[in-house]
């Protein structure tokens, strides 16, 4: 049930492609949607819940295109070995977590991560599961953590070789079977996407049984593709053919479809991603972290790739990994001024036109008709905020400031720093904490 909202008196900063800055005025959210904006003593009479926007920045709702819920329970794991290269940071990390992964910890680790993502403003989220030893129903699981915080997210279950050909038939049966019961069941705030963990995991056999499938159910993919140098060799070796044309072979390329990181690349391959339309998931911090490269964000935009961004789970903040974003720019190309308008367009803008294709509804913007996924910010600028510098805002000051409210088409799930959805936050942190030490235990 969509809620009526007024959102009064704030300093709204519209981002998508053209950002725009207007003080003092109104948003009016109904059935789920903006219904009209207005300065804020024009939007008539209403007798709904009000928030006083006062003193505050209102955006649009943030979207991440690309993260992993279950990889809560990392954070901090106990007895990891030392990596020498990523194949290593798979192994000894998060190999062991996910095969550890029970049903109940794929709910626990997506609920603590959804909470963390309404506090930072982030309210539509699209992941990549797996969980080879819980596989089937742990797509249901997710989704109930969904639903009881009011955030919007697209689902999808990792498909791999790499545990055998029984494993992978529960990834592929995994997919199929939550793909249909969100096209059937029509929840607004829930979709779904065909995952694939990535090109050296697959088989030609189990690629082209998810291509099959995903064709058939009219559904787009989501993978991870050329994230390390290791991928594309390994691919080249096996399958005689780069990453991302293996991929355009089997269809799994298009409009619907995401590829993750996309470190390694050719300029051919950008050229295969923007043609199809592609959205490519850039995930900064986590390349980092892996140091497996860093993404050329600015040729691929040129190219006239659909460039978004994405936080591989590093982090609930969006604007943090967009700050990370520029700097890894700036630090690959020796140029401090390179990487701005990419990587500010891929959270702004290119982030919405994915969640649309998905979603089939208008994000990104404060207009009427877009959904009415609102973050409102704490945040009173010390210099001119208007139009001309408000990325600039986003980027020195909005990252720095506090979330206050949080609303999804016009729910409000956080007011003033404090939740208002129908969970325990510290019951549930409690039982990550005694879950999360379990699994490090048997993992």
């Amino acid at each position: 049930m969509h809620e009526s909202l007024l959102i009064e008196n704030g300093t709204l900063l519209s981002t998508g492609a053209v950002p725009s800055v207007r003080r003092n005025h109104s948003i009016l959210i109904k059935d789920g949607l903006i219904a009209r904006i207005a300065p804020g003593s024009r939007i008539g009479a209403f007798s709904g819940k009000r928030i006083d926007a006062s003193g505050k920045v209102v955006v649009p709702g943030l979207i991440n295109a690309h993260t992993h819920l279950y990889s809560t329970f990392a954070r901090g794991m106990l007895k990891v070995r030392p990596s020498h290269d990523f194949m290593g940071v798979l192994r000894n990390l998060w190999w062991r977590l996910d095969c550890a992964l029970t049903e109940e910890d794929c709910y626990s680790s997506a609920l603590v991560a959804l909470i963390d993502s309404i506090r930072h403003g982030t309210t539509t989220l699209i992941d990549h599961h797996a969980s080879p030893r819980a596989a089937a129903g742990s797509l249901d699981a997710i989704a109930r953590a969904v639903g009881e915080t009011g955030l919007r997210a697209c689902l999808c279950y990792e498909v791999s070789d790499r545990h055998g050909a029984r494993s992978a038939r529960e990834g592929l049966d995994e997919n199929a079977r939550f793909i249909r019961k969100c096209q059937e069941h029509g929840d607004g705030n829930l979709r779904a996407l065909f995952g694939l963990h990535a090109s050296f995991t697959l088989s030609d056999k189990t690629l082209e049984e998810a291509a099959g499938l995903g064709h058939s159910l009219g559904a787009g993919f989501h993978i991870h593709a050329a994230e390390a140098l290791g991928d594309q060799q390994a691919t080249l070796r096996t399958a005689k053919a780069s990453v991302i044309a293996r991929l355009e072979k089997q269809g799994i390329l298009g409009r619907r479809s995401v590829a993750a990181h996309c470190v390694h690349v050719s300029q051919k391959e950008i050229d295969m991603l923007a043609q199809s339309g592609t959205a490519v998931a850039h995930n900064p911090q986590s390349n980092l972290n892996n140091a497996v490269g860093t993404a050329n964000v600015v040729e691929m935009a040129r190219r006239g790739a659909v460039l978004g961004l994405g936080t591989d789970a590093m982090t609930a903040n969006m604007l943090e990994e967009l700050r990370v974003a520029l700097w890894a720019q700036r630090a690959e190309t020796r140029n401090p001024s390179a990487g701005f308008r990419e990587v500010t367009g891929a959270l702004f803008d290119g982030n919405p036109r994915i969640a649309s294709r998905i979603f089939g509804l208008r994000f990104g913007e404060l207009r009427k008709g877009c959904v009415g996924d609102v973050a409102i910010f704490d945040y009173d600028p010390p210099t001119p905020l208007v139009s001309d510098n408000a990325l600039g805002h986003a980027l020195f000051g909005l990252s720095q400031a506090r979330v206050d409210t949080t609303v999804v088409g016009g729910r409000v799930l956080m007011e003033h720093g404090r939740l208002l959805i129908d969970v325990d936050e510290e019951r549930a942190n409690e039982r990550a904490r005694e879950l999360a030490r379990n699994l490090w235990q048997r993992s």
